[in-house]
Order: structure tokens, then C-alpha cells, then sequence
């Protein structure tokens, strides 16, 4: 393994590709991603919770991928299993002016200056729904089994965000969950384990779209998993 920060080591194969995306942040970091605690108020998730499980205008999240011609949305349900909702106007103004107030010190730990966001997703994971590996910017190339590169499909994706309002728990109530961890798939930390994020409403986890963090979402056990995405463009110092 290499090591990408002070408690982080990414998969060596990584190092040995030419990853057109693939910058790091300081490798003086403790870790390479950044988790803000406290994004939004228990209050406003129970809010944002309760509007998505009676809100009817949703539709089945979709993967891209490219093909001989063109780069193409189409839903897979053995890839992606989860359902899209749009916030109001009143949460997204909050969610948008607590991110104006974290911009700086996002743009500071990964040494860029964001140019533009995408529309805020509200992703809806009940049991049975799961998200497997992908890379926010890129497709995987897999020659017979091996892992030969990573073809970018967003390049316009340099940093993904996302705000959990509600728990993983042991106990499920209306607000919590069990399963439905967030892995990063070739991270691992100083024992070899692979870096698993347990959601915690309320927090927001920030992170690199490229390849390095390739990630996924395990399947929900019980309970209502509810995560707002949005994907930022940047230019990079």
C-alpha cells in the first residue's frame, strides 16, 4: 500500500495508473478527506427526513457510462438501487448558505477554488437499496479482470459532498438505519482495513470525485437512509 496521509494508505495499483483526474490533497493531512460535524441541526434533518417520505416527485437515481460514441445515463438496479428527490426551497436555501460558510475552509484542505455546484440531490435508501464501487468522475476499464485505468465521464466533477440526515444505529427508529455504510474501496487505514464512514445525521463528508475515491454504499438493512449529494467543479491551484 502507499501511504496518501498520516492514517490513510490508498491500493498500490493505484499509483502505477495514469489517472488523468487523480490528484491527492497535503499527504500531512491525517486524512484525505474532510468530515464536517454539525453541517446542518438535528432540527433542520428531521425536517428535510420527514418532507422526503411523503414527497411524491421522485424518480430512480440513474449511473453514466460511456459507450463507443457518447457518455449515457441509464438506471441499473444490480448497480444502483435508490430513489432521487428534489429539496424545497426553504432547505436548500439553508443547505446552501451553511455551505457558503464552509466553502473557505473546503477550498483551503484541497487547495482549489470551487467554480460552480450541481442541483442538490436528496437520496432516498430504504431496505434492499445500495449503491456499489464506482468513482464520481470516472468509469473503470477492466480487461479480462484487471483493472487497466479509468476513463473520466464528469471531469466538471472535482469535488463531491455528501450531508447525512439521518443515523446509522444499531437501534432503527424513524431517523436511523442499519447497513448503508459508505466505504471508500481502495483506502484502508494503518491495519489494512478499508475506510468505512458511518453516517451520522447532520454531518457533512467531503471528498475528491476521482478515482482514488472510488466508493460505495452497502446495502440498507432496515430503517430510511437519506443523503443530500451535490458535486462541485474547481479550478485546481
Amino acid at each position: 500500500m502507499v501511504q496518501i496521509s498520516n492514517n490513510v494508505f490508498c491500493e498500490e495499483f493505484l499509483s502505477k495508473l495514469d489517472i488523468p483526474t487523480g490528484i491527492l490533497p497535503n499527504p500531512y493531512y491525517d486524512y484525505p478527506f474532510m468530515i464536517i460535524k454539525n453541517f446542518l441541526s438535528k432540527k433542520t434533518c428531521k425536517q428535510i427526513t420527514a418532507n422526503i417520505k411523503i414527497d411524491q416527485d421522485i424518480f430512480e437515481a440513474e449511473i453514466r457510462k460511456k459507450d463507443a460514441i457518447r457518455i449515457k445515463s441509464t438506471t441499473n438496479t444490480k448497480i444502483r438501487k435508490t430513489k432521487i428527490h428534489k429539496l424545497n426551497t426553504i432547505h436548500k436555501n439553508i443547505y446552501t448558505n451553511n455551505f457558503l460558510k464552509h466553502q473557505n475552509d473546503i477550498e483551503k484542505f484541497f487547495n482549489l477554488a470551487i467554480t460552480t455546484s450541481t442541483q442538490i440531490q436528496a437520496l432516498e435508501y430504504t431496505k434492499g437499496s445500495f449503491y456499489k464501487q464506482h468513482s464520481d468522475d470516472s468509469s473503470v476499464l477492466v480487461k479480462d479482470g484487471e483493472i487497466m485505468g479509468f476513463l473520466p465521464v464528469a471531469p466538471q466533477r472535482k469535488i463531491s459532498t455528501v450531508l447525512f440526515t439521518t443515523s446509522n444505529d444499531e437501534i432503527v427508529s424513524e431517523d436511523t438505519f442499519t447497513g448503508g455504510e459508505l466505504i471508500f474501496n481502495y483506502l484502508h487505514n494503518e491495519k489494512g482495513e478499508t475506510i468505512q464512514i458511518k453516517p451520522k445525521a447532520g454531518d457533512m463528508l467531503v471528498f475528491l470525485s476521482n478515482p482514488y475515491f472510488t466508493h460505495e454504499v452497502l446495502e440498507v438493512k432496515e430503517g430510511f437512509r437519506v443523503s443530500l449529494v451535490q458535486w462541485h467543479d474547481a479550478l485546481i491551484n
